[in-house]
């Protein structure tokens, strides 16, 4: 098993950061503890953080200090070099290397940014790291503003110096490429170092452009209005000198005008121009000399609805606020999600993901943490795409995540909701959701065939067909008409409704699977080092035997769909014959039941939590079963144990909950909680996506 990689670039602003990301998770994908490592940072002092140290330990969560991640500054590192302690620095970064390595699976390296003022001493020195600490190398070549034949002469004269020094060289991927020549550029790499592996990823200027946030940070700025639209890229800059007139036809889509504070005219103008739609959008406004804007202007600004966006204040006059803008590139900042999606889902549409793999790693340990189970839910998802519907598409969270979603390739969505609410929302947000289907349900063409439908779906239950339009007009009885229609293959609903109002409709008309009576929940419980199941916590409050039964046996199924062997505990206040009691009876039971209904499955009960999950007290209290102390699906005997006992692990153990996912249904719809964050909705649709898999898809759009 290659147990470390050294990933670096060939000159500066190669967008090796974007690369990191990517590959930091692939490896999570099959090794548990990873270590990130930046032999020698850029950064002037140890007074401010590293870029892409703060950008990796805050998306991943790698459990390492900041202060274990990198061993010298670049000046550090040359003044050591320059005194003759080239010795002692390698010296060092080996042993800070070696601590990593003996406390983690795998340690994944990044080299030097070429920002330092002599590129020659940093390839060099990358080079040295590498060989020294017996890495294989992962390149990333720039090919911004580049012809093919300058790419591939300086991608080999890199390879072949990394060569030269006895270092293996993994991968080569040539970044920031034209878009129109990527396969050729693709091919003729391949041609000119056969069984290498090469990729080349396109220029995104999304991730080049900086974002108003990062602009506020470069500048010092202050935050005058706006500050929800701060995500918003930056294409280019406006000074702003002129008469309105004028200045209006200097201002381009995603623009930041810079104009002296007192400029109101300017101000005014430029709000005036983000809320028609005759103007394109700019991204927002800097105002320079530490001037505010007037009473009456801020009044004006104040009493815009929802402020369309983000104004800066700065103290310095407007030129030299320019010329400080001038030195500002993108960076992917660590609270920038909508660039780390980007990014990865960049990566992993022009990399081969399972080629490289296979390459970097040989085994793999066998347990997995959270962000290695949410990763595995997006591939699963992204394998057989489906086609989810989100009735709350009025939601900012629920058009965020869609944004997330879209952007990884997860799934086909439709959002439902008053069309030009829904796009007004999305403008608001900043957010590209070009890639989904918008739905209003009164206006649909499906609309009439809809209410007919459930009319005759429950005309029985003294539905009339006036009542059937009202109901057919709610986005969630919509929504789940689409799915039992085939219209979609699934619904997630419930970040802005109750779970009473998203599960209704589905035990209406979508009913159970054959065989299947009751519909329960199960939350996926991602500890640090593994995955539980936990059933039933969200749905029955007061489950019979038989109930109890069904619930383990789908519990256990679903189990199997995420990739985790069921070993099913049926939990109880006694363990085996050791306690008497109404409710121990039920549970026995019940085991009794699922055994007999399900005789493949392991399943053991009554048990205690304790001898469920520990080996050691389950040696004590059951020895010799093959489900005590190792569990995997614990069921609940109610709804009141299942729910606190589920919301005591998360916050005691620090789990990660997703869920509930709810199972027995024909097709799958699943509920949020309304307190759920953009995350939440991510995984919960990838979840609906990968259940909606298991039957042929027949899906379109209404």
């Amino acid at each position: 098993m290659s147990k470390n990689l050294y990933i670096t670039g060939t000159e500066s602003r190669t967008g090796k950061s974007a690369i990191v990301l990517g590959i930091m998770q692939l490896v999570l994908r099959d090794v548990q503890r990873v270590a990130f490592f930046r032999p020698i940072i850029s950064t002037p002092s140890k007074t401010k953080k590293d870029h892409d140290i703060n950008l990796i330990l805050s998306q991943f969560y790698l459990g390492m200090r900041y202060e274990d991640a990198y061993a010298y500054t670049i000046q550090e590192a040359r003044d050591l070099v320059n005194k003759g302690q080239h010795t002692a620095m390698l010296e060092t970064i080996l042993n800070k290397y070696k601590d990593l390595e003996s406390r983690f699976d795998f340690v994944l390296l990044e080299g030097t940014d070429f920002l330092g003022g002599d590129p020659a001493f940093e390839f060099d020195i990358n080079a040295e790291i590498a060989s020294n600490l017996g890495c294989p190398v992962l390149l990333v070549a720039n090919a911004q503003h580049k012809s093919e034949e300058e790419i591939i002469s300086s991608t080999h004269l890199a390879m072949d110096t990394y060569l030269q020094k006895g270092t293996e060289i993994l991968a080569v991927v040539v970044n920031r490429a034209d878009t129109k020549n990527t396969r050729h550029l693709l091919a003729e790499l391949r041609k000119t170092a056969k069984g290498m592996l090469f990729y080349v990823i396109p220029e995104m200027a999304s991730l080049g452009k900086p974002s108003v946030a990062e602009v506020q940070k470069w500048l010092g700025a202050e935050v005058l209005y706006g500050q929800d639209r701060l995500e918003t890229l930056v294409d280019d800059y406006v000074i702003a000198a002129m008469q309105v007139g004028n200045f209006l036809d200097y201002v381009g889509k995603s623009s930041l005008v810079i104009t002296p504070g007192d400029r109101s005219d300017i101000i005014l103008s430029t709000f005036a121009s983000r809320s028609s739609a005759s103007f394109p959008d700019v991204a927002g406004m800097v105002l320079t000399g530490g001037l505010r804007p007037s009473k009456n202007v801020a009044k004006l600004i104040e009493g815009w609805t929802g402020v369309p966006l983000p104004v800066l204040l700065v103290k310095d006059h407007t030129y030299k606020t320019a010329q400080v803008l001038t030195e500002l590139y993108g960076k992917i900042e660590p609270e920038d999600q909508k660039k780390i999606q980007t990014a990865l889902g960049t990566f992993e549409e022009c990399v081969d993901t399972e080629e490289l793999r296979g390459r970097l790693i040989a085994a793999c340990p066998t347990k997995i943490t959270p962000k290695m189970f949410e990763y595995s839910l997006i591939q699963m998802a992204k394998s057989a795409k489906q086609h989810i519907v989100l009735p709350e598409g009025v939601s900012d969270r629920v058009l965020q995540a869609a944004d997330i979603l879209l952007r990884r390739g997860v799934a086909e969505l439709t959002l439902l909701g008053d069309e030009a609410k829904v796009r007004t929302k999305i403008s608001q947000l900043d957010l590209n959701l070009s890639g989904a289907n918008l739905v209003d349900p009164i206006r649909s063409p499906s609309f009439d065939d809809y209410v007919n439908t459930y009319y005759e779906l429950r005309k029985h239950k003294g539905i009339s067909l006036e009542i059937a339009r009202d109901l057919m007009a709610d986005p969630t009885y919509f929504g789940t008409m689409m799915v039992h229609k085939d219209h979609a293959d699934g619904m997630v609903s419930g970040s802005i409704t109750t779970t009473q109002q998203t599960i209704r409709p589905a035990f209406e008309f979508i009913k159970t699977k054959p065989g299947v009576s009751t519909v329960s929940s199960v939350f996926l419980m991602c500890l640090k080092d593994r995955v539980l199941v936990f059933g039933d916590c969200a749905v029955v409050p007061n489950p019979t035997a038989s109930q109890l039964a069904e619930i383990a046996i789908q519990s256990a199924r679903t189990a199997e769909i995420f990739g985790v062997f069921p070993r099913v505990a049926m939990l109880s206040y006694s363990t085996g014959s050791s306690g008497k009691g109404e409710e121990v009876e039920k549970v026995m039971e019940a085991t009794r039941i699922a055994k007999e209904r399900a005789p493949e499955l392991l399943i053991e009960g009554p048990l205690q939590y304790d001898a469920a999950i520990d080996p050691e007290v389950a040696q004590t209290k059951l020895p010799g079963s093959v489900v005590a102390g190792q569990a995997t699906v614990f069921i609940f005997p109610d709804l009141n144990t299942g729910n606190n006992t589920y919301k005591a692990v998360q916050r005691a153990a620090g789990a990660v909950a997703i869920g509930p996912v709810l199972q027995g249904l024909n097709k799958p719809v699943n509920d949020l909680s309304r307190g759920c964050t953009v995350p939440d909705i991510v995984n919960t649709v990838a979840i609906t996506a990968i259940q909606a898999q298991s039957k042929p898809s027949k899906s379109k759009v209404c």
